[in-house]
């Protein structure tokens, strides 16, 4: 074996593959010599592969486990194995389905296509339980791939007021914010740019043409656009808890004011009362409503109703 990145390749699968390998049996295995053996090991630890070497009769080489993360190797079943897994959990709540989701997007990427009938195979004939409906495992990975290969997209899209309209937009990156997945783009028709949240989204043409990317938008008007969604309904309220307690059951993007060692003032938001009312419960603490619309106050009064009147009651 006489490439050198071939070969490097083939000695990681090899460690990889068992706990141990003496020296000769590496040798056999590669058909090198001794000396590049221990080129080779030494090129895999500059790259960040943690290989100890035990000398003595007994001894050999090991991969052990590092401080960092470096490259896997993973042959054919690994790599669907793996897919077929991520997709199954994309559907778990909190950020084990986001990583889920954003892992399975870089694997996908990444995949030959003789893996992909496989994968898709499996997928069609396997069922899992507990998926969201509100993270699309496909619909994510085709949206990361347009914005990849700059092809425009053509798609349906609901709005919040129930009205569908139709886009065809050059996509530039996806987004995870507020628990759900954007697509951000720009819409030559509108001749600004937009973000659509991907459960809203049925796509009618996703491989179209290839476009030359823009420059890229400002952060914050990314952030605005995003937080648009967020914003519609406000509360500030002031919670009998320490602002670190509270910063910790919230978003960073929500701003917090100290006030006291005791107490601190959360400014919330929402895309409606009811929602901003669930987020104010969130805080489990309790609070004081400063200011808010009328229509976040009676959507604080009906959760409250409703709690009370779903609480036990004791007999006497």
């Amino acid at each position: 074996m006489t490439n050198p990145s071939a070969r490097l390749l083939r000695l990681l699968t090899l460690l990889q593959s068992r706990p141990m390998w003496s020296g000769p049996e590496l040798v056999d295995q590669l058909g090198i010599s001794a000396r590049t053996l221990r080129y080779d090991v030494a090129k895999l630890r500059e790259l960040g592969y943690p290989v100890n070497a035990a000398p003595g009769t007994a001894g050999g080489y090991r991969l052990s486990a590092g401080t960092t993360l470096p490259p896997l190797q993973l042959d054919d079943d690994e790599a669907v194995a793996t897919a077929l897994a991520l997709r199954t959990a994309t559907g778990s709540s909190g950020d084990l389905g986001e990583a889920a989701a954003t892992a399975l997007v870089k694997l996908e990427q990444v995949l030959p296509r003789r893996l992909r009938p496989q994968i898709a195979t499996l997928r069609e004939f396997t069922d899992a339980t507990g998926a969201s409906p509100s993270v699309d495992a496909d619909l994510l990975v085709a949206m990361t791939a347009a914005c990849r290969d700059c092809r425009r997209v053509r798609f349906d899209y609901v709005k919040h007021s129930g009205e569908t309209s139709r886009r065809d937009v050059e996509p530039y990156r996806v987004v995870r914010a507020g628990g759900r997945w954007y697509l951000l783009a720009f819409d030559p028709g509108a001749g600004d740019w937009r973000s659509f949240r991907l459960d809203r989204l049925t796509p009618v043409h996703p491989d179209g043409p290839r476009f030359v990317r823009r420059e890229a938008p400002e952060p914050d008007q990314v952030v605005r656009g995003i937080d648009r969604v967020f914003d519609r309904h406000h509360a500030t309220v002031l919670v009998s808890a320490p602002a670190e307690a509270v910063a910790a059951r919230l978003p960073a993007r929500v701003p917090i004011e100290v006030v006291s060692q005791r107490r601190c003032r959360v400014h919330a938001t929402g895309p409606t009362p009811q929602a901003l009312a669930l987020n104010l419960l969130q805080l489990d603490h309790d609070f004081v409503v400063e200011d808010c619309t009328s229509q976040t106050s009676d959507a604080l009064a009906t959760l409250s109703r409703r709690l009370e009147g779903h609480s036990p009651r004791t007999s006497a």
